[in-house]
């Protein structure tokens, strides 16, 4: 268990430990306003934000920790008492299932002596014991037990406010089965962040959604900051040149720009979306009561800081970048379907299949761009590039967004 945990998160050393040194002097602020330019003019984020293990460690508290970030997925844990313990820039957190279906995050330390409680995935019947001393939580966090904490065989003491102890809360959201956190606890409630979105998507009944089981998940670990995977995303004028099955069905003259006016979303969309499926497997479940325009479309937006939802007239993918290291990415994919007989019905297993191998074969098409942007940015020739004023608009909106967060009190 431990070395596939290394395998997925990475050494100690690669996840970084705290390092408060990053300031924002006046230098890199001026750096960071070059960003806010207008398109023609505007530069890049800097190569230190894509490089420097100081920065990073700033970015989790300054970027990740003051907004909605994504963590992880409800399908990680689907059963109740299921635990999965994640790793998040060096942040220990702990996802959880409780008894009423609903899902909790918590730091994943023990309130007695500060042991790490859950390593990797587990799945209890009732309680999260602490190895240790074998303290044990609710599934809801509660303090339950603490066996001899009053000597041999005394289970209690006095003085002792049990209700105290419980596990820290970590603030907390669903949507479209993304585990989003707030690890400062004071940004704007979910419902408000995420509004503009469901507004945008209120023609689709995502309550329908259900993960597509076997074959409908995957992982890349990329060589790259995770900033690059986001900025992917959000460009469409690689498509030609990176993806030609993909270009094929969906030309770069069918996509459009997506550009949120509240500032924390970008991304494209496409009006040349196929649902039909090869051969004689069967069609896929559609949403239902969409319009015409609706059975040609798909749109892929990505939700800064790292996050991505891509939604078609058949099925929905999430993707988010969890970053190890500042060169150093795991990038997660789950794939959904406005059914759950896709997931049950034997017929739909070659479906599954060939979206799996669609989606997969485009994403690792993408893996070779965002390692050698990575290597690029050792280049001291490089001081954040230029955007096509005609392609580069999303790009440019999501480093403007982060120049912007970077900088706030």
């Amino acid at each position: 268990m431990l070395d596939s945990f290394k395998l997925e998160y990475g050494t100690l050393e690669e996840r970084v430990m705290p390092d408060q040194s990053f300031v924002l002097t006046d230098d890199v602020r001026a750096a960071l306003n070059k960003v806010d330019r207008p398109l023609s003019e505007a530069h890049g984020l800097p190569n230190d934000f894509f490089t420097s293990e100081a920065y990073f460690t700033f970015e989790r508290d300054n970027l990740f920790g003051k907004t909605w970030s994504v963590i992880g997925c409800g399908a990680d844990i689907p059963k109740e008492g299921d635990l999965k313990a994640v790793d998040f820039m060096g942040l220990p957190l702990l996802l959880t299932r409780s008894k009423d279906g609903g899902i909790k995050v918590f730091h994943n330390v023990c309130s007695h002596r500060g042991l790490e409680l859950v390593n990797g995935e587990q799945h209890v019947s009732r309680f999260i014991r602490c190895p240790y001393h074998a303290w044990t939580y609710t599934l809801d966090g509660e303090l339950h037990s603490m066996p001899g904490i009053g000597g041999p065989g005394k289970n209690q003491c006095p003085g002792f406010e049990k209700g105290k102890h419980g596990l820290k809360t970590v603030r907390s959201a669903v949507w479209l089965d993304m585990i989003f956190v707030n690890l400062s606890g004071d940004a704007e409630p979910f419902e408000d962040y995420i509004a503009p979105l469901t507004e945008r998507w209120k023609d689709y009944d995502l309550s329908l959604l259900r993960h597509g089981g076997e074959k409908s998940s995957w992982s890349l670990t990329l060589a790259a900051n995770w900033k690059f995977g986001v900025e992917n995303h959000c460009d469409g004028y690689h498509l030609p040149m990176v993806h030609p099955e993909l270009n094929a069905v969906s030309r770069l003259e069918d996509h459009y720009p997506i550009i949120g006016p509240e500032g924390y979303y970008a991304g494209q969309g496409s009006i040349a979306y196929n649902a039909a499926r090869p051969g004689d497997a069967p069609q896929l479940p559609r949403f239902p009561g969409l319009s015409e325009k609706h059975q040609s479309l798909s749109e892929y937006i990505s939700l800064f800081p790292n996050a991505t939802a891509g939604i078609h007239i058949d099925h929905l993918w999430i993707v988010w970048f969890q970053p190890i290291a500042p060169g150093k990415t795991l990038e997660r994919m789950e794939i959904y379907y406005p059914s759950g007989e896709v997931a049950e019905d034997p017929a739909y297993a070659p479906v599954r299949e060939e979206v799996h191998r669609f989606w997969l074969g485009v994403f690792g098409e993408d893996q070779w761009a965002v390692e050698g942007l990575q290597r690029g940015r050792a280049s001291p020739a490089f001081e954040g590039g230029a955007f096509s004023p005609a392609m580069d608009g999303p790009a440019h909106a999501f480093h403007k967004w982060a120049a912007e967060f970077i900088q706030r009190d």
